[in-house]
């Protein structure tokens, strides 16, 4: 039999994923829970701290709060479609409009900073270690509640020629527009996808539970003589998911909006 805390988390999960404890529903106490399983206190602790590490609940201090049934968004992130000089919309653009047709709303907070760049990173844009970049990045969260950091580095001598890069605000139009437009239209772009235990400053950033991964998403644009770009977008493992589409995405989009109406 498994223990005593590992049964009562499984029952308080199953009324959570069948819906019958809904976002913001308080969890019985910690008294209700040992009067029912007749066990200690600490058997309660073990089984609630079960449902924080799976990110299920939260808790929230103060004399009215207790453990909670956190609200789970997933957001579906369109490699593909994302950050591309073809693209329709400006970087940020798109995403809030992927996360608006996704029911959801958006919001962004955007800081500029000169630091010196790591080594794999300046592996990844061709320059020195310990290089001076100029990071762009954006910390974006989803109804209210944080789900991705995006850093974007560019060499100095870059922004030496696209000084715009320095703006301490978001580019309208985006910089892989901008920097088509002065001359370094990124021809290709090279992705990596990397799951890792997050930084202190991650958990802080993203407000993540214990246990909870992040998924480094990792775009390096090049043009025709060099890369220009190195984009790091960390999404909280509990609230994401990356899609890419290969081939012809018009018969995709086909087959997806044929399913959607039967």
């Amino acid at each position: 039999m498994p223990p005593l805390y590992r049964k009562i988390a499984t029952e308080l999960r199953k009324r959570i994923i069948s819906g019958e404890l809904s976002p913001g529903d308080k969890l019985p106490t910690e008294t209700q829970l040992q009067d029912q399983y007749d066990v200690s206190r600490n058997t309660v602790r073990l089984a609630t701290a079960l449902l924080l590490n799976e990110g299920l609940v939260e808790s929230v201090p103060g004399r009215t709060g207790g453990m909670v049934v956190r609200e789970r968004v997933t957001l579906t992130y369109h490699a593909s479609r994302a950050e591309m000089p073809h693209g329709l919309w400006a970087e940020s653009d798109a995403w809030f409009g992927e996360v608006r047709a996704q029911g959801h709303e958006p919001t962004q907070e955007f800081e500029l900073r000169i630091e010196a760049v790591t080594a794999a990173i300046a592996e990844r844009l061709g320059v020195e270690a310990d290089s001076t970049v100029a990071v762009r990045r954006c910390i974006r969260r989803v109804n209210g509640q944080p789900s991705s950091v995006q850093s974007s580095y560019y060499p100095m001598d870059l922004c030496e020629t696209v000084p715009e890069l320095l703006s301490p605000r978001d580019i309208p139009h985006g910089t892989t527009r901008l920097l088509a437009e002065r001359g370094y239209q990124q021809l290709g772009a090279e992705d990596e996808l990397v799951a890792a235990m997050p930084t202190p400053e991650e958990v802080t950033l993203l407000r993540l539970n214990p246990g909870t991964p992040v998924l480094h998403y990792i775009r390096t644009g090049f043009t025709a003589d060099r890369p220009v770009r190195v984009s790091v977008t960390t999404f909280a493992g509990d609230r994401n998911r990356v899609v890419y589409t290969l081939g012809d995405a018009e018969v995709i989009a086909r087959f997806r909006d044929r399913d959607s109406t039967e």
